[in-house]
């Protein structure tokens, strides 16, 4: 088979998303993307909250703040298109103590920086948004919402194919060879030769990124997040998005509750390193991954700066009373028998060398191959925006591509 222009490793929504504005900005190109497993979006495109993201949270003028900005208003609009549940709900980010006000106040900066709808309001308010709510003051996100991503993914696919792309689940990347012109990629079903590549690979995108013969100063640390959904008496003490104010050292920690776009209420997570990148659950393992985790110095100067986070994050990963010691820190009215297990998800964190979480999107390029090596939330939410930044360097690899 001729080369194709473009060709994707992984099936997530950054994968496809690329995909997609490539060929729209492209309609005659060639591209293929392969994703292991027998569908797309299987693994953190389909275990997240299905929160649509303001941009409150990330520094002003950061990768990860701008394409949140543009890419929520970006897949606002491809899902009243594509006709895909969408809501934009809102959220309140509640202080529960004079502690964590002067954090508050800086995420409302950045709120103001970034330029989301968004305000502080005081008890008051609050209790009329969220009855149930403990809270001495709150910002209140007007533009944060909730969809339904795994239908995002899959009407992307269907968007790809109607275009003239292919998407083949079930091919495994299991080889990368970079030439000046041409890249080869062997896969379980085939080898593919494309004039670019882009790495899309989520969990495993250092792995791959090696493979290109990228050498990125970070490794991925799976997470766990683990969640319990709400009883329908629980879930009517929750109408929309409740979130603490975070840690700024680990602001994807904290325990919140979310709407979910079909009605349930799901509440977590606990986050615990996982016994494998692809860890849902506690009994899965796989040895090796296991041990890359435990055997980086990454992870070991992470886990012994930050150890006493790391085991109350245990804890109430064993301890159900525990974690509903969290909630209650929120909604003190919600009860144990409210809380029943619900689908874990894993977070392919980017831990440096040195032992740093790295917050923002990373992308590393090696010869002919883009790596997208860093895409931690909200990479769903922002999926399209990712995608034309890195349409735009595969552009300039492909000078020759006419646009219509």
């Amino acid at each position: 088979m001729p080369p194709v222009d473009l060709a994707i490793i992984g099936g997530g929504i950054v994968g496809l998303a690329t995909a997609h504005r490539f060929l729209q900005r492209f309609p005659s190109a060639r591209v293929t993307l392969v994703e292991k497993e027998d569908h797309v979006g299987a693994h953190q495109s389909s275990h997240n909250s299905g929160v649509l993201h303001s941009g409150i949270y990330y520094k002003p003028g950061s990768l990860k703040a701008q394409t949140c900005i543009r890419g929520k208003q970006a897949m606002m609009a491809f899902c009243e298109e594509q006709a895909i549940p969408f809501e934009r709900c809102g959220k309140v980010i509640v202080a529960v103590d004079e502690k964590e006000l002067p954090v508050m106040q800086r995420l409302y900066s950045y709120g103001q920086a970034n330029g989301v709808g968004c305000e502080i309001i005081g008890p008051e308010r609050l209790k009329e948004l969220e009855p149930a709510v403990n809270g001495i003051g709150a910002i209140h996100v007007h533009d944060a919402g909730i969809a339904d991503f795994p239908a995002v993914c899959q009407r992307l696919a269907e968007l790809i194919q109607e275009r003239g792309g292919e998407v083949r689940c079930g091919a495994r990347a299991n080889g990368i060879v970079n030439h000046d012109s041409l890249v080869r990629i062997s896969t379980t079903k085939g080898d593919i030769e494309s004039r670019c590549v882009v790495n899309c690979a989520g969990l495993y995108s250092d792995k791959v990124a090696r493979l290109s013969g990228a050498r990125p100063a970070m490794q991925i640390v799976p997470f766990r997040g683990e969640y319990f959904k709400l009883s329908p008496e629980g879930a009517a003490l929750c109408r929309n998005l409740i979130y603490p104010v975070p840690d700024p050292s680990f602001p994807f920690l904290g325990v919140h509750f979310t709407r979910m776009i079909h009605g349930e209420v799901e509440c977590g997570p606990n986050a615990v390193l996982a016994f494998s990148r692809e860890g849902y659950t506690k009994l899965r393992i796989r040895p090796l991954e296991l041990l890359g985790s435990l055997t980086y110095a990454g992870f070991l100067r992470m886990a012994m700066k930050h150890w006493r986070v790391g085991m109350g994050e245990m804890w109430r990963s064993f301890s159900r009373k525990a974690f509903l010691k969290a909630l209650q820190r929120l909604i003190p009215a919600v009860k144990l028998e409210h809380l029943s297990p619900a689908p874990a998800g894993v977070r392919a964190q980017a831990v440096g060398r040195d032992g740093k979480l790295i917050d923002d999107f990373h992308i590393e390029e090696a010869g002919l191959v883009i790596n997208v090596c860093n895409a931690p939330s909200p990479a769903a939410t922002a999926s399209l925006a990712i995608g034309d930044h890195i349409v735009d360097r595969v552009a300039t690899r492909l000078p020759d591509m006419t646009q219509p």
